[in-house]
């Protein structure tokens, strides 16, 4: 690396992150090749190579051998042995704590994607959407986690981006526990249907507030509906977290 080249290669680097924080590419998105890199920015790709190892010294990306680089988990998931993880699978209360967290950033999430959501994020919640309402939708717990993750990633808001994607694992637990009570029972699958259309339209039509109210009010349902079964049958399936 020369000493002419250093500052350039921070500057690539600088632009790559910035990149990343105005969400263009998500946690665990892999990052161009440096061949498509190097076009971009109108570089080499020795420069590019340096730009990013100065990012994986940043801990902004991640290296794998063979597979190429990748965004980096900014804010760590905590692990099956944490603290955070022996709390929701001890306590039944915390599901509730959980929808409680949804409800507030997925509904700023959906006002954001509205306002900044652009032709390749709208394109992946349409896929989403779509891939969501074409499933069983009794065992769709994972793509319906993935409609709402693309509308987290469209808010281009790195910092919401990254907290929700450190919930990433009590997230698909909480949206398990909605899928496994409450799509057997027609009612509440019309009514959760209805609350995913209502976001998804909302946020095509660019309507912000729209969007955060149907998405607030999706959660809302979610969270007061699984109080309602477990307090009428004093049981409910809280799939991936505990059994009561």
């Amino acid at each position: 690396m020369t000493q002419k080249s250093v500052p350039v290669a921070k500057a690539i680097a600088d632009r790559i992150e910035r990149l990343i924080l105005d969400g263009g590419l998500a946690p665990d998105e892999k990052i161009p090749s440096e061949r498509q890199l190097s076009l971009r920015m109108g570089v080499s790709r020795s420069i590019v190579r340096e730009a990013l190892h100065e990012l994986h010294g940043r801990g902004v990306i991640e290296t794998h051998h063979g597979r190429g680089s990748f965004v980096a988990h900014i804010v760590p998931e905590p692990g099956l042995e944490s603290p955070l993880m022996r709390l929701f699978t001890g306590h039944p209360r915390t599901l509730y704590d959980l929808l409680e967290v949804r409800e507030q950033l997925e509904g700023q999430a959906a006002l954001l994607a509205a306002q900044r959501a652009n032709a390749r994020d709208l394109h992946r919640i349409t896929k989403a959407y779509d891939a969501m309402q074409a499933a069983d939708p009794l065992t769709n717990a994972g793509l319906d986690h993935a409609f709402h993750l693309a509308i987290v990633e469209a808010s281009h808001n790195p910092v919401l981006v990254h907290v929700l994607d450190s919930l990433k694992s009590l997230m698909l637990m909480s949206v398990q526990a909605s899928v496994a009570n409450l799509s057997p029972r027609e009612a509440f699958k019309k009514q959760i249907d209805k609350h995913h259309r209502k976001i998804y339209q909302a946020i095509m039509k660019g309507q912000p507030l729209a969007a955060q109210r149907a998405a607030s009010a999706h959660v809302r349902h979610v969270c007061d509906s699984l109080r309602e079964i477990e307090q009428s049958e004093h049981h409910i399936i809280r799939t991936g977290i505990a059994t009561t």
